[in-house]
């Protein structure tokens, strides 16, 4: 006679792990405070607001992806809103210098000349995080705050601390690509859905998304199963600064200029939108999905204060008490799970 234990190696339905995500109670939070603030303020849900929030959000969520990265390896990444900045400037400084040049005259090779450089410079501070930290073993905090004040000081030289209009040749069609619409949605919101599916598809379906999520979960141990630690963890800070550096483009066409202040103290939003999303700040967890949600979390508490007549400055600290309590719950999560 054989006895069967049933409950051997068994959850409860609250415990699967689709319904156990970090994320989806992030969503959840983000569904009931919509509708709360729907309530309290009859101009949310109107088109033109809910434009204006999709755009703001996805700025910061594109360059969350990239951080979510990042954090999932263990690291940080606060250089993010200086490499917005700096990318932007360089960019709207390029579309004034090659005014002249012959490639003017071709439409759309000055825009592509100009965008290309842009993240080209971005790629290559994120080329020297990424070596710094993972080739000299330098710390991400110290190494990525070392090129944040670099890239801003850097932004501040290159204007004298002015701004700087975006103009000359192929800028409408910049303008259209940046702060247009397809199908009535905005295209910055469907770069961030478009680069959502991307970095999904590559971490979950790709040799080099589980060496992402193996360096996050024991950096040693995957060296020692043969994942190349060095290369995957550049690639990640390169994947950051892209990110960033394109996210900083968009806000240059939505803005139609660059001040020298550009995504000044992005940094707590960002790393705020992937940690309260998922990611992990010791590693091994995070997704795309998460840092979308909790980008359009923050907007959502930024725009509802707004409307409500309250100060903003009470944004930074009504994110900090989220972060805590996101962290809090995922900890909860754990133990429950465990």
């Amino acid at each position: 006679m054989t006895t069967e234990f049933s409950n051997v190696r068994q959850r409860p339905w609250y415990l699967h792990p689709h319904l156990n995500s970090q994320a989806l109670y992030v969503f959840a939070a983000l569904v009931i405070l919509v509708a709360a603030i729907s309530v309290v303020s009859s101009a949310f849900l109107t088109t033109g607001n809910l434009l204006n929030i999709s755009k703001n959000f996805a700025y910061i969520g594109i360059a969350s992806l990239g951080v979510t990265l990042v954090i999932i390896t263990a690291g940080i990444d606060l250089s993010v809103g200086s490499v917005m900045a700096l990318t932007a400037i360089v960019t709207s400084l390029l579309f004034r210098a090659t005014a002249e040049w012959p490639t003017a005259a071709v439409p759309g090779l000055t825009l592509a000349i100009c965008v290309t450089a842009g993240l080209a410079l971005a790629a290559f501070v994120g080329t020297v995080n990424g070596l710094l930290i993972a080739r000299l073993g330098l710390s991400p905090f110290v190494t990525t705050l070392g090129t944040l004040s670099i890239c801003r000081g850097l932004g501040y030289v290159i204007t004298e601390g002015r701004g700087v209009i975006v103009t000359g040749p192929d800028v409408s069609i910049f303008y259209a690509i940046t702060d247009g619409t397809l199908l009535g949605i905005p295209t910055p919101l469907l770069f961030l859905l478009a680069l959502a599916v991307w970095m999904g598809v590559f971490l979950h379906q790709t040799a080099w998304g589980r060496y992402v999520f193996a360096i996050g979960g024991n950096e040693r141990a995957a060296s020692l199963t043969g994942v190349p630690v060095e290369r995957v963890k550049v690639s990640i800070y390169v994947a950051s600064s892209l990110m960033a550096g394109f996210a900083g483009i968009l806000m240059a066409g939505w803005l139609g200029s660059v001040p020298a202040n550009l995504a000044f103290g992005y940094e707590l939003r960002i790393i705020a939108a992937a940690v309260i999303g998922g990611a992990n700040l010791s590693g091994g967890a995070g997704g795309p999905a998460g840092a979308v949600i909790g980008a359009a979390l923050i907007e959502v508490i930024r725009n509802g204060l707004v409307l409500s007549r309250v100060s903003a400055y009470w944004q930074d600290t009504l994110v900090g008490l989220i972060i805590i309590l996101a962290v809090l719950v995922d900890r909860l999560r754990e133990r429950r799970a465990s």
